[in-house]
């Protein structure tokens, strides 16, 4: 009854979400990324954000729903098979090789680097509302990039007869779960290289890909539809991915917001 319930609260939240703005991942998840971030910073940090963590927008009483769009998304097997040998991690340098196609695949590693350029220089400013925006922001696109959905031209499983997987994984099982979704994101760490970092964590992402599908597709096997009984076989076959990808957006978003202040020179926060 427990897991009904989850589901049936799962259901009625998603229900003021359109299927065609499910880019990235739900209220949920990174509700969950963002509060344990905080918990993966070193001393000199924590104290500054666990102090204003009901400032982070996604952690604050009114919080609301991040923007989704297409471009929080890199479907990069659009253009290439994987292990995506030799790909720019100049957006200039991608867009001179791949050109007009390689506009239309999203653009969310550089919408990483974007917002971590805007946190250093946040953090340089002193501006505390500003950094903790942009450390919500980054947050949100760290998560992202660890969706392996958002990395793919068969983001939906329209192409597997999967049609609305995106929506079933990355909003409703963490929903439905609830409480039952525990993270155990590693420490943070300075990241010296960030845009090769994004890309290799897009890459690493990517691996698992082909054991949502089938693991998904298991669940869904022999039922009728979407009800609590796909969701306790969806759950009981998906859930380790699912925790460890948020665990390392955890991991990853807290390493951003180190870093970044780290770059800015490690001023005094308050």
């Amino acid at each position: 009854m427990k897991r009904q319930a989850a589901w049936i609260v799962g259901a009625v939240v998603w229900m003021g979400v359109g299927v065609n703005q499910a880019w990235a991942w739900g209220g949920v998840a990174h509700q969950a990324v963002v509060a344990q971030a905080v918990d993966t910073l070193p001393k000199q940090l924590k104290p500054f954000y666990k102090a204003h963590r009901a400032e982070l927008p996604t952690l604050s009483l009114d919080a609301t729903p991040s923007e989704d769009a297409p471009e929080r998304r890199f479907a990069l097997d659009r253009l290439l098979p994987f292990p995506f040998p030799d790909v720019p991690t100049h957006e200039e340098a991608f867009k001179t090789r791949f050109g007009a196609e390689g506009e239309r695949i999203g653009r969310l590693p550089w919408l990483v680097l974007e917002s971590y350029a805007r946190l250093v220089a946040a953090f340089k400013a002193g501006d505390r509302e500003r950094i903790l925006g942009e450390s919500d922001v980054i947050a949100g696109l760290a998560a992202d990039l660890h969706d392996p959905l958002l990395l793919t031209d068969n983001a939906d499983g329209q192409k597997t007869g999967q049609h609305g997987l995106m929506a079933r994984f990355s909003v409703r099982l963490p929903e439905a779960m609830g409480r039952r979704l525990k993270l155990s994101p590693d420490a943070a760490r300075y990241l010296d290289q960030p845009a090769r970092y994004v890309f290799d964590v897009a890459r690493e992402a990517y691996v698992w890909l082909d054991n949502l599908l089938h693991d998904e597709a298991l669940a869904r096997r022999g039922l009728p539809g979407y009800d609590e009984f796909y969701y306790e076989a969806f759950e009981a076959r998906c859930a380790p991915l699912l925790a460890k990808r948020l665990s390392r957006a955890a991991e990853d978003a807290g390493s951003f917001w180190y870093s970044a202040w780290t770059d800015a020179g490690r001023p005094e926060l308050k």
